[in-house]
C-alpha cells in the first residue's frame, strides 16, 4: 500500500475513533444531564460537579471528528451536512442550552435554579435524540422513505437510553452514599430499555441496509462476526448481575457497569465500521472517492500527527487530576 492509499484510510480511522471517543466521553455527561431531575437539590449539585471538569473538554472529540470530515473528505462533508442540516442544528441548540444552563444554574439567583436544571436536562435530551437521529439517517444512507424515517426515529430514542446507562455508571464511580445507591437503581432501570432497543436496532439494521445484510450474513463472515453479539449479550448480563447486587457495588466493583456499557459501545462501533467500509457515505461514496487530494492530505497529516497525541495527553492528564469522588459544586 502506497502512502497516497494509506492517507484516506488513516483519516477515516481518526475520524471514526474521534466520534467513538466523543460518544463515550460526552455520552456519560449527557446521561447525567438526563438523570438530573431524579436527584434532590443537593444531589443535583453533586451530579453536576461529577462532570464539571470534563464535559466541555469531552466535546473536543466532536470538533475533531467533524473537522477531519471537512478537511480530509470534503465531498462527503457536503453530502452529510446537507442531509443532516436540521438534526445538526437541533443538536447544537441542545449543546448550547447545556452550556448556558451549566453556568447559570450555579450563578443565577436561587429562585431560577430549578429553571436552569430543567434547561440542562432538556438540552441533554435534545442533543442525545438528535445524535441518534443522525446515526439512523447515516446507516440508511439518508433514505427519505417512511422506513428510513422510522429507523432514524427508533435510534433517536435508543441512544438516550444508552447514554443514561453511561451516566448512571459514571455516577456510581464518582459519588457515594444515597446518590450512589440511586445511581445503581437508575442503571438497573435503564438496562432493559437499552437492551431491548439495541436488540431491535441490531435486527432492523440489516433490513434497512442491503450492504449491512450482505456483509454480516455472508459465509464465512457470519461465523467470524458471531463474537460481537455474543460478547455484547455477556456485557448486558454482567451489568444486570452487578446492578442487582448492591454488595458487589459497595465492594468496589461498581465500575463494571460503566466498563461493560463502554464495551457495548465499542463493539457497536466496530460492527458499524465493518458494515460501512469502504464507504464514507453508504452506497454513495467510498473513502477514496471522497478524499481530498494527496498533497492536501499530506499537510493535514502533519497537523493531525501533532494535534491528536496532544489531545489524548491532556485528556488523560485531566482525568488523572480530577479523578476521585465528586463533592458539592462551588465557584
Amino acid at each position: 500500500m502506497s502512502f497516497a492509499e494509506f492517507l484516506p484510510l488513516f483519516f477515516m480511522a481518526v475520524m471514526g475513533l474521534s466520534l467513538l471517543a466523543y460518544v463515550i466521553l460526552d455520552g456519560y455527561d449527557l446521561g447525567v444531564g438526563m438523570l438530573l431531575p431524579r436527584g434532590t437539590d443537593a444531589q443535583k449539585d453533586t451530579m453536576i460537579a461529577s462532570i464539571g471538569p470534563f464535559w466541555d473538554a469531552n466535546e473536543t472529540w466532536l470538533v475533531l471528528g467533524v473537522g477531519v470530515l471537512l478537511v480530509a473528505f470534503p465531498k462527503a462533508h457536503g453530502v452529510v451536512l446537507q442531509a443532516l442540516y436540521l438534526p445538526v442544528a437541533i443538536m447544537l441548540i441542545g449543546l448550547i442550552l447545556r452550556g448556558v444552563a451549566f453556568d447559570f444554574r450555579a450563578k443565577a439567583p436561587l429562585a431560577y435554579k430549578p429553571f436552569w436544571n430543567r434547561t440542562f436536562f432538556a438540552g441533554s435530551l435534545v442533543a442525545s435524540a438528535a445524535q441518534g437521529w443522525m446515526l439512523g439517517s447515516y446507516i440508511t444512507g439518508f433514505d427519505g422513505s417512511l422506513l428510513g424515517w422510522a429507523f432514524s426515529f427508533a435510534i433517536a430514542i435508543t441512544l438516550p437510553a444508552a447514554y443514561v446507562m453511561l451516566g448512571a455508571g459514571w455516577l456510581i464511580m464518582k459519588t457515594e452514599g444515597e446518590l450512589k445507591d440511586k445511581a445503581v437503581r437508575w442503571a438497573h432501570q435503564a438496562l432493559w430499555p437499552m437492551a431491548f432497543s439495541l436488540m431491535a436496532i441490531s435486527l432492523a439494521t440489516p433490513l434497512v441496509s442491503q450492504q449491512v445484510w450482505d456483509k454480516w450474513f455472508a459465509l464465512p463472515a457470519l461465523f467470524m462476526l458471531l463474537p460481537v453479539p455474543l460478547v455484547s449479550v455477556l456485557a448486558l448480563v454482567a451489568i444486570h448481575r452487578v446492578s442487582t447486587r448492591p454488595r458487589v457495588v459497595h465492594a468496589g466493583y461498581g465500575w463494571l457497569i460503566f466498563a461493560n456499557t463502554v464495551l457495548i459501545f465499542v463493539l457497536a462501533f466496530f460492527g458499524l465500521a465493518y458494515s460501512v467500509y469502504p464507504y464514507v457515505v453508504i452506497g454513495q461514496m467510498t473513502v477514496y472517492e471522497a478524499a481530498a487530494i494527496t498533497q492536501s492530505l499530506t499537510v493535514t497529516f502533519i497537523g493531525v500527527a501533532i494535534t491528536v497525541p496532544v489531545i489524548i495527553a491532556y485528556t488523560i492528564f485531566m482525568y488523572k487530576v480530577f479523578w476521585g469522588k465528586a463533592g458539592s459544586l462551588s465557584y
